[in-house]
């Protein structure tokens, strides 16, 4: 089935934010448009169950969504949100209403089930004054040697004084291409902690965006990737601050094997009058061969002037001194190699309180970091 949309891929070379990802050699025409299936998919990062939901809570189709999708994001963003707009896509609704509390995870998953397939996901997740919840959603592909594109749009709207917690990850193919845009709003008090996980695919770009909206917001974002062989990963993340009296925190961590690579781009904005804002950010990646590489770079626009706005990055390989260390306490080259790795991924885990959360992570990245070491 082909797309009403037409895109003008050369329109992104040199665009701001598509300087380090090369999609010429990219031919959407060639890809035949299939809906996601929601399981079969290889490899799952997590393996949960929705528990049974309290009444009024909806997780449905995008039918059953209402005036809220689009309200942050539109096809005039860029071609590839059109792309989604135009269909045909799968996507989830999720709504939790006033005050009420979800103490179990929802899972959503979405599986790209065969190879020479585009496949457009939307995700709008609808957290309303007071509410809580935490949505884990996973990208996969039907196997391992499965070519496509997966283009993912998101919207998360987290209302006055609501707490979401949003886990993200793809683990598709090696050899597909993902595209994402994501956007997140805060209300007045309210709360957004979210984790991206980016393992699989060939090469692409994802833009991670969050809008601090209502005074006393916060958002903390955490992202982790790990890549081998030739893997090009690209997250363009925004900390905006719309209102006094907001905070963000923002941690990358990747590693990055053989010959593969990474970028992130990252900007700290502060709106006029959003004084009293406090927003950090960081970038930083381990080398593990000579021949990978990785760009981090921070960015701040301020405008007010009593405000708190720090950011660091860093791209080193694997401190000798430290292998030197273990290995003269016994320990061999690879196992000093990966002790060294699991350390620098630790402090990504660490950012989340004992429990389920830290533990699931810690296994994903665990497994992930396996395969890298492997080959």
């Amino acid at each position: 089935m082909a797309s009403g949309v037409a895109l003008d891929l050369p329109q992104f070379k040199g665009r701001a934010g598509w300087e380090f990802t090369d999609i010429s050699s990219l031919d959407l025409a060639a890809y035949e448009r299939l809906l996601p299936v929601a399981d079969g998919g290889v490899a799952p990062l997590w393996e949960l169950e929705t528990p049974p939901l309290p009444d009024g809570v909806i997780v449905g189709s995008l039918d059953d969504a209402p005036s809220q999708l689009g309200s942050l994001i539109s096809a005039d963003d860029d071609a590839f949100v059109a792309l989604n707009e135009a269909g045909p896509r799968g996507g989830t609704f999720v709504f939790v209403p006033r005050g009420v509390a979800i103490s179990e995870p929802i899972s959503l998953t979405a599986v790209q089930a065969r190879a020479g397939t585009l496949v457009n996901q939307r995700t709008l997740i609808v957290l309303e004054q007071g509410a809580q919840a935490e949505v884990w959603e996973q990208f996969l592909s039907g196997d391992d040697e499965c070519d496509g594109v997966f283009n993912v749009v998101t919207e998360l709207i987290v209302g006055d004084g609501a707490h979401l917690r949003y886990v993200c990850g793809q683990g598709l193919s090696e050899r597909s291409w993902i595209f994402g845009a994501q956007r997140a709003s805060i209300g007045r008090s309210g709360a957004l902690d979210w984790v991206a996980l980016g393992f699989g695919s060939a090469g692409g770009h994802v833009r991670m965006e969050t809008r601090l909206a209502g005074e006393g917001a916060d958002a903390r974002v955490t992202g982790a990737y790990a890549t081998r062989g030739r893997q090009h990963i690209d997250f363009d993340t925004t900390q905006e601050h719309a209102a006094p009296h907001t905070t963000s925190d923002l941690a990358f961590r990747g590693v990055l094997q053989g010959r593969s690579s990474a970028v992130w781009k990252g900007n700290i904005i502060v709106d006029p009058g959003a004084q009293k804002t406090d927003a950090f950010q960081e970038s930083r990646n381990l080398l593990i061969s000579k021949r990978a590489h990785a760009d981090a770079i921070p960015g701040l626009e301020i405008q007010a002037n009593d405000v708190r706005c720090t950011h660091a990055a860093a791209v080193a390989q694997v401190d000798p001194e430290q292998l030197f260390y273990l290995r003269s306490r016994g320990l061999r080259e690879d196992v000093a190699k990966q002790l060294v790795i699991e350390g620098f991924l630790s402090a990504l885990v660490e950012r989340f309180e004992a429990g389920a959360v830290r533990e699931v992570l810690g296994e994903a990245l665990e497994r992930r970091l396996g395969l890298i070491l492997a080959g």
